[in-house]
């Protein structure tokens, strides 16, 4: 059943595929609205085309570590998208990588994306405190910002996801009293673009098996998985929880096999 988001707008940087994607389709089904915040291309545009056969759907392209690009998306949002109250940080990559292998560009490339959704959250809050209604936002942490695992090594990653699961907490405290909520979702291994990018094609069903036993459930995440968790902490059916840090991890952090 999908839920009721009718007359609200979601922004979703990172939006164009998995579960920023299939988080704006859920909200689109239950009539909402939704804006694509992503690289700029086909992707983005068949993302959003994709939408638009079922609701409204617009797109802002900017490379997230492009500063200037940052700057006129932040331009964009408000001056044609300040009126929505639903926004999802979904924006990411991630690379295993051992941390004496890494260098400045790795780290920034991490660290970039975390800037830019700090200010453009801050330009959507904006457009959020203006209208006086409230609203919801939930970025989309990892089970990598609780827990290092020796077999993936991602100490930037898991570093600029800690801060993002902090910068939830803070925002949570801060943005209380004008009724926005925030909060996150901490997923473990789930099958999204991310990972198509970590592994060869021809490895990526052998390597999602391999990783399945790492989490209880026995398998790995799906961006339905993760989106169900979002599109719950975006409704009013979760009006009295703000700060959560959500584990949508198949069990990992409850213990391993």
């Amino acid at each position: 059943m999908a839920v009721d988001f009718e007359g609200r707008k979601l922004v979703v940087v990172g939006g164009a595929s998995g579960m920023g994607f299939k988080t704006a389709e859920d909200v689109i089904a239950g009539g909402g609205s939704a804006v694509l915040v992503g690289r700029p291309g086909r992707k983005l545009d068949d993302a959003v085309a994709a939408l638009s056969r079922s609701g409204s759907a617009w797109s802002i392209g900017a490379d997230l570590s492009d500063g200037d690009q940052v700057v006129e998306a932040q331009k964009q949002l408000a001056e044609d998208h300040s009126d929505a109250t639903l926004l999802v940080n979904a924006a990411g990559f991630y690379t295993p990588k051992p941390f004496l292998e890494h260098e400045a560009a790795d780290y920034d490339a991490y660290h970039d994306i975390n800037k830019a959704s700090f200010f453009l959250t801050q330009t959507v809050v904006r457009g959020m405190v203006a209208g006086g209604d409230g609203g919801a936002i939930v970025n989309v942490g990892s089970m990598w910002a609780h827990q290092a695992i020796a077999a993936t090594p991602s100490s930037a990653y898991s570093m600029a996801k800690a801060g993002l699961h902090a910068l939830t907490h803070n925002l949570a405290i801060e943005l209380a009293g004008e009724g926005i909520r925030v909060n996150a979702v901490a997923p473990a291994v789930t099958r999204t673009p991310l990972f198509e990018k970590v592994f060869p094609a021809d490895q990526l069903d052998s390597a999602m098996d391999q990783l399945s036993g790492l989490h209880p459930l026995g398998r790995v995440g799906t961006p339905q998985d993760v989106a169900a968790a979002i599109v719950f902490l975006l409704s009013p059916a979760s009006s009295w929880t703000t700060g959560a840090i959500l584990n949508v991890d198949g069990g990992v952090m409850a213990g391993r096999n």
